[in-house]
This record gives C-alpha cells, sequence and structure tokens, in this order.
C-alpha cells in the first residue's frame, strides 16, 4: 500500500533535489552530504513516521524542507562532536578544515536561533521552513498555512529582522 509520503516524495523528487542542491551550494560540498544523500536521508525521516497524513504537495514541501534541516543539523552536530575529541584526536593543517568548521558553525546557530524563534512565535518558524527550506513561495506558503498572502510577507520579514538580529 502506497503511503501519503510515498506518493509526495515520487511527484516531487526532481523538486527536492533541486531544493537540497541549494540548501547545499549555500555551503561547501565536502563539508555536509551530496544531493542524493541529502534527499534520501529526508524521505527515510518522513517515512519512519508512518502516522504523516499530507494533505497536498505544500504540506508535503513543509515537511520535507524541516526534514532536510533536521539531516543537516544533526550531521553538522555529528562532525563537531568527532572534531572535538568524540572519535580521538586528529591534528590537520589544512587550513579548508577550519572554514568548514565556521561554516557548520553558523547551521547550528541558525537551527538555535529558530528554535528561540519558535518559541515567541511557532508559526513564523514555520514561514522560513516554508519560503527557505522549502522554497515555497509567498502564495503557496499562505495556502499552506490558511493565511493571506500579505500576512505571509508580513512575519517572513519579521523573522528575517528577528534572526539577523539574533546572529548578527
Amino acid at each position: 500500500m502506497t503511503n501519503s509520503v510515498d506518493l509526495h516524495f515520487a511527484e516531487t523528487y526532481r523538486e527536492l533535489r533541486k531544493l537540497a542542491r541549494l540548501r547545499l551550494r549555500a555551503g561547501r560540498r565536502d563539508t555536509l552530504i551530496d544531493t542524493t544523500a541529502l534527499v534520501h536521508e529526508s524521505y527515510l525521516r518522513l517515512a519512519a513516521g508512518g502516522h504523516l497524513q499530507l494533505k497536498d504537495r505544500a504540506h508535503f514541501l513543509s515537511y520535507a524542507g524541516r526534514a532536510m534541516r533536521s539531516v543537516i543539523v544533526d550531521l553538522v552536530r555529528r562532525r563537531q562532536a568527532w572534531r572535538h575529541g568524540g572519535a580521538g584526536l586528529r591534528v590537520t593543517l589544512d587550513p579548508q578544515i577550519a572554514a568548514a568548521t565556521a561554516g557548520e558553525r553558523e547551521i547550528l546557530r541558525v537551527h538555535e536561533a529558530l528554535q528561540d524563534l519558535a518559541k515567541l512565535d511557532p508559526r513564523m518558524v514555520q514561514i522560513v521552513e516554508m519560503r527557505y527550506l522549502a522554497g515555497m513561495t509567498e502564495t503557496e506558503v499562505a495556502g499552506a498555512l490558511s493565511i493571506a498572502d500579505r500576512t505571509v510577507r508580513r512575519e517572513w520579514e519579521k523573522a528575517r529582522l528577528w534572526l539577523s538580529q539574533a546572529l548578527g
């Protein structure tokens, strides 16, 4: 029996690869995970939920964006633990390692800032996830959340300002 996640995944696979490529482009390719692995790992997390009842494409992309964020953050945390003695001491003189570590720290800072924002306004975090992580338009976000486009624009701008201050 095909479940809702399988159906949406099959329909949007190419689009998910595009989103994954965009998310990974911001960082160095050798520091994280490749596009295919990110999409597949995200699918496994969505499918593991089993009970997810996805209403439509927008709802699926929202969850997929959140799953991608979760995969990336978990990977960065594992790499950070390894670098800080989780797998023994390794010494390198490679300056690229320092640059990669800085990028990974930024990913964790953004994740933590989004967690803090969720305590203040969970819907703003949903909008950030849908707009940035899932690549949805304001109209798609408005439809998925059953709110006006103007509300999405206003809350997107507020979230961006809040995150800018939190990360600044």
